[in-house]
């Protein structure tokens, strides 16, 4: 089976969410354009059982693995152990390494990286230590640390911070979750692959807040990427503008998306998203190493 491509990916969980379900149509999409190019697949899926299930796929010897795993049990955080499992058996796969899907999955880890790198990100805190670091009357937001897909993402993810916040804030596990400065302006999605002569960068995706009240956070929450009766997702949507000035945004955010590629080896590709404020400053919101 030395010609044929296993399409890996993670087995949805009992009862899973269209967030999980999605994968099921990433792994049809991959079947279609295998078929075109006449390449003969397989599927298998991962569980928590993922060493038995990798070594089976060793056993059959394919030519390569589509690396879909984008979680193992609904766990963003276990994402790099298959490339991980990969590289030990031989095995050669699509997309990021190991050690760049570890990374760029700790979102506060990355963003570290980035400020020591001169790349421009929010700055980002722990929840225990908001009586230290966070000022009152500033805009926020706390996400997963680990998470995809919008996960854990609601409106009220985005906050003021204001005298009282500390206690509540601090029941938050600085494991599992991080707080980050809100930047309040347009979003961009910025696919990249790797190219003969390195990686291109793909026109920027923009996305669109419709009909949003100037008290609702613009931010592409859970109910926006996946609830699709919700206002969220009916309001929230995905353009390519394609109009921007020679010298000006597009190049700038060029930029930073190939310095992402060097400094956390990225290959095969990616996507980063950025946001710009009022004064047009560009900030890596994060690097999905898989997306």
């Amino acid at each position: 089976m030395t010609d044929t491509c296993c399409i890996l990916y993670n087995k949805p969980t009992i009862g899973a969410g269209p967030d999980e379900l999605d994968i099921l149509d990433q792994v049809k999409m991959v079947e279609e354009q295998l078929s075109t190019l006449g390449i003969e697949y397989f599927r298998s899926t991962v569980t928590l059982d993922f060493i038995s299930e990798v070594e089976a796929v060793r056993r059959l010897k394919p030519g390569f693995v589509f690396n879909l795993v984008e979680s193992i049990n609904n766990e963003g955080e276990l994402s790099h152990i298959i490339p991980s499992l990969l590289n030990i058996s031989g095995i050669s796969y699509t997309g990021c390494p190991a050690e760049a899907i570890f990374i760029t999955s700790n979102k506060k880890l990355a963003s570290k990286i980035m400020r020591l790198a001169g790349i421009p990100t929010p700055m980002t805190y722990d929840p225990i230590n908001v009586a230290q670091e966070l000022h009152y009357g500033r805009k926020y937001i706390i996400k997963p640390l680990w998470e995809d897909g919008s996960m854990g993402i609601t409106p009220e993810s985005v906050f003021t911070f204001a005298p009282g916040d500390e206690s509540g804030l601090s029941d938050y596990s600085s494991a599992r979750w991080f707080i980050e400065d809100y930047i309040d302006g347009r979003e961009f999605n910025i696919s990249m692959f790797a190219g003969e002569e390195g990686p291109v960068v793909l026109p920027p995706a923009e996305i669109e807040f419709r009909n949003f009240s100037p008290e609702q956070p613009r931010i592409v929450d859970f109910k926006a990427k996946w609830e699709t009766d919700s206002f969220e997702y009916i309001n929230t949507v995905r353009v390519f503008p394609g109009n921007f000035e020679s010298g000006g945004l597009q190049d700038k955010m060029n930029a930073i998306c190939l310095k992402c590629w060097d400094l956390f080896n990225l290959k095969g590709y990616a996507r980063v998203d950025i946001r710009t404020d009022d004064s047009g400053n560009a900030y890596v919101l994060e690097v999905n190493a898989n997306p």
